[in-house]
């Protein structure tokens, strides 16, 4: 019985599975570990041919290394017509807007990504790749977003965070819709947008001006970070990374002005002890992903903690040695730093690889 996948996602990793499971089959049968009798061989092939068949009529996957190539040229291609299809209708409405009277404007705003989502969901319903459903789906988002900036000009709206929920609301639904890790993105950067720009008003100061308090995102850093411990992802392959490495972003990047610019801290503490204080808190955060990472098995956590860890670390050795060194002294600090950090992560890796129970027997 041939079981169906959730997503075409779960199918092409079924897929990339059986490539793997057969050249080390090869291999196994070339070094003499195993030998499969003729019809033992013939019942996987049938078997693996079956799969193929059901998935690339169901999900229009890629069957092989040279499809998936050709996948990967038409995902870029989809990207850069989504931008470039969004660049034009932002231009175009501002090339001719002027000629317009107001109420032509407002039906043109209102029927603009109302007809874009309709589209978008009758292409998704046509599209097997997703290639074109994308396309429309990221039209259809920036529609909307310049719908409600055209708005507000028109009638002298006063500009608020509200907007953020509408534009996040939308990249989200049609994110999880039609598996669209782009509009995700967008949708995470318009809720990081509204919950900073909302921290700052509860602190007195005017939304527009989120940015000044880095400590604002760290609210929002954490809570992005929980979303795929609390609702599973396992049917849109890339989500919980997205949320992961966003929610880390949101917490170190603030923290590095910090580290480097105590005075745009809420804290109303001497400056040296504020950048001190986010100097350690940022080592510590950076290595407590690495750790995370390791020991839940997330690489995109661990990569992020290392860059950011690396970032903390020269930075600070700037600060300490760029003005009393030579630079080729300093520069050969640098160096010999980068060895050290790759030791330590080699033995990281051996521990983890421990930690796990090391090789299948």
């Amino acid at each position: 019985m041939l079981m169906t996948p959730a997503s075409r996602a779960d199918a092409q990793k079924r897929v990339d599975d059986i490539h793997v499971f057969r050249r080390e089959l090869a291999s196994l049968e070339r070094e003499g570990i195993v030998a499969l009798t003729e019809a033992q061989q013939r019942g996987i092939a049938d078997h693996h041919a079956g799969l193929l068949d059901k998935f690339s009529s169901e999900y229009d996957i890629d069957r092989d290394a040279q499809a998936s190539q050709l996948s990967l040229g038409m995902r870029i291609a989809s990207f850069l017509g989504a931008l470039a299809m969004g660049a034009s209708v932002f231009l175009l409405f501002y090339q001719f807007w002027g000629y317009f009277p107001t109420a032509v404007q407002v039906a043109v705003l209102v029927l603009a990504p109302l007809g874009a989502f309709l589209a978008t969901m009758w292409i998704g319903s046509k599209d097997a790749s997703g290639y074109f459903t994308k396309l429309a789906a990221i039209v259809a988002f920036a529609c909307f977003v310049l719908n409600l900036v055209m708005l507000g000009q028109i009638f002298n709206i006063t500009p608020s965070d509200n907007a953020f929920i509408a534009w996040a609301a939308l990249a989200l639904l049609l994110a999880y819709t039609y598996d669209i890790r782009l509009l995700l993105a967008a949708g995470i950067i318009c809720i990081i947008a509204f919950v900073s720009a909302r921290t700052g008003t509860w602190s007195g100061m005017y939304w527009l001006h989120f940015g000044e308090r880095p400590e604002n995102f760290f609210p929002v850093a954490v809570a992005l970070f929980c979303v795929p411990l609390w609702i599973s992802h396992a049917r849109f392959a890339g989500f919980a990374v997205i949320y992961r490495v966003f929610a880390l972003l949101a917490l170190f990047l603030p923290m590095l002005v910090l580290a480097n610019w105590g005075q745009a801290s809420y804290l109303r503490i001497d400056r040296d002890a504020v950048e001190g204080m986010y100097q350690i808190l940022g080592f510590a955060g950076s290595a407590g992903a690495i750790w995370l990472g390791v020991r839940r098995n997330w690489p995109d956590t661990v990569n992020t903690g290392i860059t950011f860890f690396v970032i903390f670390l020269y930075t600070k050795m700037f600060d300490w040695w760029w003005s009393a060194m030579p630079k080729y002294l300093f520069f050969m600090v640098l160096a010999l730093t980068s060895i050290l950090l790759l030791l330590v992560l080699r033995r990281m890796r051996s521990a983890a690889y421990k930690l796990l129970g090391g090789a299948a027997r």
